[in-house]
């Protein structure tokens, strides 16, 4: 019989005490893999890997604002860019890629936000390599709509179906002009998938989405820091815009589908979301909008990898630190449980070293127990952890609309079996000690 299984029998002699010790550092353990794994897919989605655009240009204010609004979709926007000033990165020799995008609305049902954007979005990938796979047909005409994966999933639509925004005030008016969808995306795991992307064109064509014409004039010469118009001539132009854009000016035939055009001078987008022809443009591009007035330029992941440093790190720590001391507590028990049976073990030990067991030997077994109790305990733990994370992956897409990889691993989590090998080795350290020095003799004639 070798050390190990003398070891194991011991334990199942104390198989209660053994058992609650081995669970507490099981527990310990799960709950550090839990932190550090959903941890790890947090960061990876505030991270480059899961955001494909260099900048987002948008009105000044707060960045992370900014970044919540246009990418997450989860703060509201703080406030809108005149057409003309998108055509100006849209031509940029710098910029590959500039998409529009503008949000305010929600879904009727559901609630989910909308977002008015033109095809070319969907022909860069949404992540690095991660190209965007729909159902269907991306946009094309003005009443388009796509849909995300959890959008069809949870109010039930499908291709054909005809859904209605409702305004993004706090009156929550229904618009009368219907979208149909056209496509449905993929899963991505991302805020895409909670998300109803219509035509650009479209978007404008709803009642109160194209700014009155005197309400654009001023607004736009304010903006690119013009003077104002005098009043006669601004009504002149006013006029003279009404009329070229009045809707019964534009003749189709019965029953034909038509759409009124709109200004340019009318339409307004929330931000703009920027690609680089080449790396350095980005923060040449940022630096020159710093210095004025007019908007920001952000690089997405700096403002979410602050969040994650300033806040959600801190909590992380705190919960590692946690986690670890229960850790911690628990090896304390397990040298409590074992270092107290030593004086009823004292004739048992006595039996095996008058059995020809050397002092070695009796060290050995007990030290054994301890790593045992520890790494058997980590083990199970660290089976617990995952599927604690497996159990909560369909809850956390679900809640949060974050694509959890059920199987995720964290490098960090192959320190934990040396850490619990070094606990074990201390923790059994002085208990075995004690068995290595029991008297022989002694103990025997006390016994007998």
């Amino acid at each position: 019989m070798n050390l190990a299984t003398i070891a194991w029998k011991s334990m199942w002699q104390r198989s209660l005490s053994s058992t609650l010790t081995g669970l507490s550092i099981a527990l310990g353990v799960m709950l550090m893999v839990s932190v550090l794994v959903i941890y790890g897919i947090v960061d990876n989605t505030f991270s480059q890997d899961s955001i494909n655009y260099d900048l987002i240009i948008g009105p000044k204010g707060s960045p992370l604002q900014l970044v919540l609004s246009t990418v997450y979709h989860i703060s509201p926007p703080i406030e809108n860019l005149p057409w003309r000033y998108y055509e100006k990165w849209k031509d940029d020799p710098r910029v590959a890629h500039a998409i529009p995008v503008a949000f305010g609305d929600t879904t009727e049902k559901g609630g989910f936000p909308i977002c008015g954007t033109i095809r070319e979005f969907f022909a860069i990938d949404y992540a690095p390599r991660r190209p965007f796979k729909v159902k269907g047909d991306f946009l094309r005409k003005p009443f388009d709509a796509v849909i995300g994966a959890r959008v069809a999933r949870d109010n039930g639509w499908g291709l054909g179906t005809k859904l209605k925004l409702v305004h993004g005030g706090s009156d929550g008016h229904i618009h009368d002009e219907e979208f149909t969808v056209v496509g449905v995306l993929a899963a991505t795991g991302t805020p895409h998938d909670k998300t109803v992307y219509v035509n650009l064109d479209g978007f404008y064509l709803i009642s109160g989405h194209d700014k009155p014409f005197r309400e654009a004039i001023i607004r736009e010469r304010e903006f690119f820091g013009e003077p104002a118009l005098p009043e006669d001539e601004l009504n002149a132009m006013v006029a003279k815009l009404e009329k070229r854009y009045s809707h019964e000016n534009h003749d189709h035939a019965p029953g034909e589908e038509h759409f009124h055009d709109v200004s340019d001078l009318q339409k307004e987008v929330t931000s703009i979301l920027i690609q680089t022809k080449a790396p350095l443009a980005a923060p040449l591009i940022a630096g020159e909008l710093k210095k004025g007035l007019q908007a920001q330029a952000v690089n997405p992941i700096v403002p979410m990898r602050q969040l994650l440093v300033d806040v959600l790190g801190s909590i992380k720590m705190l919960l590692v630190v946690l986690t670890a001391l229960i850790v911690i507590v628990s090896g304390i028990g397990i040298f409590v449980s074992i270092y107290n049976s030593m004086s009823s073990r004292q004739r048992e030990i006595a039996i095996m070293r008058a059995l020809g067991a050397r002092r070695s030997h009796v060290f050995t077994i007990v030290l054994l127990e301890s790593m045992i109790l520890c790494l058997g305990g980590g083990l199970l733990g660290l089976l617990l952890g995952h599927g604690l994370v497996f159990i909560a992956a369909p809850i956390v897409e679900t809640r949060a609309g974050i694509l959890v990889d059920p199987f995720a691993f964290e490098p960090v989590e192959l320190v934990l079996f040396p850490a619990l090998f070094a606990l074990a080795t201390l923790v059994g350290f002085l208990p075995g000690m004690t068995a290595y020095r029991t008297d022989v003799a002694r103990t025997l004639s006390s016994a007998a």
